[in-house]
């Protein structure tokens, strides 16, 4: 270990910090505002044990260019999170790393800090993890298949199906599909998608956020749902009877509705989470309604993983311009999440 990466003694520990959730927090993109956020993140209490996975130096001096007061301890026990405090799981980078500056050496890094937050989260090391803002043209570039975090922590856990969740602003938006080209969509949705991805839904808001019977609204597929088959036929054919069929084993579902109207429409007519059919249709609303604040949830993993909703914003990076609402927001719904599995 370097010599800034050494731990450091850190006064005032108390022995009921072993009761509070231990979160993991990766870093992210070393080059992008994931540190910046980090660094921020240590001047707000927090009920919780934190510990953020990244290198040291590197937040170290992302510190310093912020002229932020931030003491640094290190290793694998991580005490309850203080003001003025981060603990860190010292991961270093391959490379130094300059902000705004990607460099495709530090991309295994980058997925070494979410295979660590996923092997912890496996063992029961960690309670949940909150991940910063990876950027995914560097990683590919790098020669890595990578599409997203939602998909990578899939694949790395084995999870055949996962559902990508926006929640911000007064809602909560889930994806029948994610990073796929809009050619691509139609193809995509199947009964077997529909079923699956529904199931998954309600059961993580029960299981997750604890509603009893959680009430989920659907958007068509096609403008106007398809005006009952002039503008296409996969509500008729596929949307519709899936539908039918989930009702008929006591899902709450409303749809297949039209998504121009869907989201005025739910203000008078709550529900607990709305399905869209691609990402484009869903996310634009909610981040409207939350951005700054909103954040991205992984359902239907073995453990609990929450997200910013934004990137890497390489052109913020070291500028102190980075607005860490979405990691708190991240963190709360974490730990909202935790409340409800506990």
């Amino acid at each position: 270990m370097s010599k800034s990466a050494r731990s450091t003694d850190r006064p005032g520990l108390r022995e009921e910090a072993v009761d509070l959730p231990h979160f993991a927090l990766t870093a992210g993109e070393p080059a992008g505002i994931g540190p910046d956020l980090c660094i921020a993140l240590s001047q707000h209490p927090l009920p919780c044990r934190l510990s953020v996975l990244g290198d040291v130096d590197v937040l170290r001096d992302r510190a310093a260019r912020l002229g932020i007061a931030v003491d640094f301890s290190c290793g694998d026990t991580a005490p309850a999170h203080q003001p003025g405090w981060l603990h860190v799981r010292h991961i270093p980078a391959a490379v130094p790393v300059t902000a705004g500056t990607l460099d495709t050496r530090n991309s295994a890094h980058v997925l070494a800090l979410l295979d660590a937050a996923l092997a912890g989260c496996l063992d029961g090391s960690f309670h949940a993890v909150v991940t910063a803002p990876v950027h995914k043209g560097i990683i590919n570039d790098a020669g890595f298949a990578f599409t997203g975090h939602t998909e990578y922590l899939a694949d790395r856990s084995g999870t055949h199906r996962v559902v990508m969740m926006l929640a911000g602003g007064g809602l909560r938006v889930a994806l029948a599909t994610t990073h796929l080209p809009l050619r691509a969509v139609a193809d995509a949705i199947t009964p077997d998608l529909l079923v699956e991805v529904i199931r998954i839904l309600h059961a993580d808001l029960q299981r997750r956020f604890g509603i009893a019977r959680p009430r989920i609204a659907v958007a068509g597929l096609n403008p106007h749902a398809g005006e009952s088959g002039h503008l296409g036929h996969e509500e008729i054919d596929i949307i519709e009877p899936v539908l039918d069929r989930l009702r008929s084993e006591g899902l709450d579902l409303v749809g297949p509705q039209p998504a121009d109207t869907l989201f005025s429409r739910i203000r008078h007519e709550p529900c607990d989470a709305v399905l869209a059919m691609y990402h484009d249709q869903g996310l634009p609303v909610l981040k409207y309604a939350s951005f700054g604040a909103g954040v991205n949830v992984t359902l239907g993993l073995p453990f609990i993983r929450t997200s910013v909703d934004h990137g890497t914003a390489l052109d913020l990076a070291g500028s102190g311009r980075a607005e860490v609402g979405s990691l708190l927001a991240a963190i709360d719904m974490a730990l909202e999440m935790v409340g409800s599995k506990r």
